[in-house]
This record gives C-alpha cells, sequence and structure tokens, in this order.
C-alpha cells in the first residue's frame, strides 16, 4: 500500500502541473512580455514532449530497471519544475517545460509496470483502482490550485510547488518502492532506427491532430507525416523481429495476444469518447456561463467524485468477476450521464443540479470501465513484458485523446456557425458525438470474455 501511495504522487505531480499551467498562461504572456502563439506552446511543448519519450518506457524499464528508471524521471521532472520557475524569457519557459515533459512522459507508464509486476495477477484490479483514484482528482484541484496561486503568488510557484513535493516523493520513493529482482536478465539494446521512426511520429500526429482545427495545411500536413512515419516504424518492427535484433520500442507482436489487442483498442477508444470529451465541461462552464477556472474546477468535482468512488469499489471487483459486463455497465453509466449535456440551449436547458447529477454519473461510468480494462491488459501478457504493455497502451489512449479532441474541436466549431446567437446549443450538439464515440467503444467491449478464467 505504502509502494502504491508513492508511486501515485509521481502521476498526480504531472497532471496537476498540466491543469495548474492551463490557468497560468494569460499571467505569463504579461510577465515575460511574449505573444499568447508563444506562450502557448508551454502547454503544447510539454504534451508533445511526454508523447516523444512515452514509447521509450519499455526499453527504459528492461535497461536501467523500472524502479530505477521511475526515480530518474521523477527528478528529472523536479529539476524542469524548479528550472520552470527560475525562467527568465519565453524560449527558456518553453525549453525547460519541454524538459519537464521528458521526465513526465515516463512516470505513468513505469509506475504502472512497477506496481502490477509487484501485484502479481490476482490483485491487478486492485493496484490499478489505488492509482486511478489520485489522478481523478487532479484534474478538480489543478484549476483551483492554480487559482489560488495566482491570486496570492507569483506564476512562478506555479512550477515551484513542485518541488518540495517531487523531493517528498523521491525520498519515500527511495525508502519504499523496492528495487529490482529476480535474476538478472539481458538489456535490450535501444532500437535507434525505431526510435526516429516512433517518436516524431506520435509527436507529429498529437500535433497535427491538435492543430487541424484551426484551420490551413500545417495541421493536415503533420498529421499525414506523423501517420506515415507510424506506418513505416510498424514495418521496421515486424520486419526486424529476429534473434539478436533490438527491442522495439512498441513490440507490435504483442497484439498476436486476442485478450491484448481487445484492451489496448478498448483504452483508445476511452481515450476518444471519454478523457477527449472532458475539455468540453469546463470550455462550457467558462465560455457559456461564464465561470472563472477556480469555479470551472468546482464544478467538476462531481465527475472526479464519481470517478473516486467507482475506481475503489471497480478494483475490488475486477479481481473476481470477467471485464466484459463491468465495462459495459461503465458505457451504460458514461451514456446516461452524458444525454443531459445533449439538450444545452434547448429550451430552458437542463438545471444545474441535473448536470452536476450527469457528471457524477459520467465519472462513476469512466472509473469503472478504465479498471478492468487495464486490469485486462495487464493480465494477457507475461510478466516480462509488462513494461512494454504499460507504454503501448499508455500511448495508443493518449492518441485516442488526441483524435477524439480533434473530432470534437472541429464539430463544435462547425456547430458554432450553425447557432452564432445560441452558444449553448453548439455544445448540445457536440455532445451527440460525445454519445456516438461512447457508442463506438461498446464494440470492443463485447469481445472480452463473458466470464472470469480460473486464476
Amino acid at each position: 500500500m505504502k509502494t502504491g501511495a508513492v508511486l501515485a504522487l509521481g502521476p498526480v505531480l504531472a497532471l496537476l502541473d498540466t491543469t495548474i499551467v492551463n490557468v497560468g498562461i494569460d499571467p505569463v504572456a504579461r510577465d515575460l512580455h511574449g505573444s499568447m502563439a508563444a506562450v502557448q506552446w508551454v502547454s503544447t511543448g510539454y504534451l508533445l514532449a511526454i508523447s516523444l519519450v512515452m514509447p521509450l518506457s519499455g526499453w527504459a524499464a528492461g535497461r536501467f530497471g523500472a524502479p530505477r528508471a521511475w526515480l530518474a524521471s521523477v527528478v528529472l521532472f523536479v529539476l524542469g519544475s524548479a528550472l520552470c520557475g527560475l525562467s527568465w524569457s519565453t524560449g527558456s519557459l518553453v525549453a525547460f517545460r519541454v524538459l519537464q515533459g521528458i521526465g513526465g512522459g515516463l512516470i505513468q507508464p513505469l509506475g504502472q509496470a512497477i506496481m502490477v509486476q509487484a501485484a502479481g495477477p490476482s490483485r491487478i484490479g486492485r493496484v490499478m483502482g489505488t492509482l486511478l483514484l489520485p489522478i481523478s482528482l487532479a484534474p478538480v484541484l489543478g484549476p483551483i490550485l492554480g487559482g489560488v496561486v495566482l491570486e496570492h503568488l507569483s506564476w512562478r510557484w506555479m512550477f515551484l510547488l513542485n518541488v518540495p513535493v517531487g523531493v517528498l516523493t523521491v525520498l519515500l520513493a527511495v525508502r519504499w518502492v523496492p528495487a529490482d529482482g529476480g535474476p538478472a536478465q539481458p538489456r535490450p539494446r535501444l532500437d535507434a532506427t525505431g526510435l526516429v521512426l516512433l517518436s516524431p511520429g506520435l509527436v507529429a500526429l498529437v500535433y497535427g491532430l491538435s492543430t487541424i482545427a484551426d484551420g490551413g495545411w500545417e495541421g493536415l500536413v503533420a498529421t499525414a507525416a506523423g501517420a506515415l512515419l507510424l506506418l513505416v516504424y510498424g514495418w521496421h518492427t515486424l520486419t526486424s523481429a529476429r534473434v539478436g535484433a533490438r527491442a522495439p520500442l512498441i513490440d507490435l507482436r504483442l497484439f498476436a495476444h486476442r485478450g491484448f489487442s481487445v484492451a489496448t483498442a478498448n483504452s483508445f477508444l476511452q481515450g476518444a469518447a471519454l478523457y477527449s470529451s472532458m475539455f468540453l465541461v469546463p470550455l462550457y462552464y467558462q465560455q457559456v456561463q461564464h465561470a472563472g477556472a477556480v469555479e470551472a474546477g468546482l464544478l467538476l468535482a462531481p465527475q472526479a467524485l464519481g470517478t473516486a468512488v467507482t475506481s475503489l469499489l471497480a478494483g475490488r471487483i475486477a479481481d473476481r468477476f470477467a471485464p466484459r459486463p463491468l465495462i459495459l455497465l461503465g458505457i451504460a453509466c458514461s451514456l446516461a450521464g452524458t444525454l443531459a449535456f445533449t439538450r444545452l440551449g434547448a429550451g430552458d436547458g437542463p438545471a444545474d443540479w441535473l448536470l452536476a447529477a450527469s457528471l457524477t454519473l459520467r465519472g462513476a461510468g469512466m472509473g469503472i470501465i478504465v479498471i478492468p480494462g487495464m486490469a485486462a491488459v495487464y493480465s494477457s501478457v507475461e510478466k516480462s513484458q509488462v513494461p512494454a504493455a504499460a507504454g503501448a497502451v499508455n500511448v495508443l489512449n493518449r492518441l485516442g485523446g488526441a483524435l477524439g479532441t480533434a473530432v470534437l474541436t472541429l464539430v463544435l466549431q462547425r456547430a458554432r456557425t450553425g447557432h452564432p446567437e445560441h452558444p449553448a446549443a453548439a455544445f448540445g450538439d457536440t455532445f451527440w458525438w460525445v454519445l456516438a464515440l461512447s457508442v463506438l467503444a461498446i464494440a470492443p467491449a463485447l469481445l472480452y470474455p463473458r466470464t472470469r478464467k480460473p486464476a
């Protein structure tokens, strides 16, 4: 339990930092005399750096050991945080944010790998529930903490607050996170060709999907280039899968396992249907109801509460029951929790209490879906393959979120042109697409086993 608590601090730091910084973009631009376009790279550079290094998690775990690599990533994140707080220009802040993202991109997949390998197949669900509980609170706490910091302190404290918490995390990890045990394994060599293809491909694809809604050719070209690099990476990996070849960054042979393929497909669609839609809710509160960042964070609290409660319950149930009925139940809760938002702009619109109840139900659905889905990913592979599986599933989940966000952004922009005088109605139309994405997630969910295999 102590190990899980320490490992949960890492991704919480990274997620809190993302949401806190989004609140402080405007003060940063004013203080550093940078244009808003340049300062936006404070967030964009961080997210792209995460996409760049996340595929390296499996190799890093094999080469240095997962605990040691995780500890190094936290140290790098804390160092980047301190340097961000000392930045003297927009360029230096963006550069230090990239350094921070390089550390932050490895924290979550390596932490998952350590926990799953330590827990064993019979306790994967409970482990994932422990990790998800604090992570679900980060999107709510981030804007609140950011608002408090900006009201009473300099924007630099958005980054400097990470330093004491990060140092405490490192000290606790040295004490409570177990070192690698067991017989020494051959250390994999880095697949340099795969790295040149995969990481830039993911960066280009995530960047392209994030900017494609802005119009112009830049987003389309980046998306096409990223997709091409990923296709070439797939060809390179499959043709070089021979004895003595370097271990692939993402081993496509894992997808030969039916359980792994189904679980990762579900994770991809979860990212598109659930996580990407999370940007719509605070956007609605801020743009339509004119709520501030802190108020928007408080309005999202019911969703985090629903996720926190069901993640604990689902973690215990997932170790005893088959994933199919649980995931279908979670999708049903998510669909039901989205219906009220499709009525935005219709007549008087849904009451505030109904939106809060719907958010609670949506959050509950997320908690029910994620835990058995992740447990299915890790229970479908051998213990030695867990770090590689963690890298693959986190990359696909992030790609799903980027794709879903791009789709919903385009839909929202088109809906706004159709309802120029009724912005709430544009959000209502867009949430019908959220429902459609959630319905798509039913297909892989039906391919999960109906009954749990005996241990």
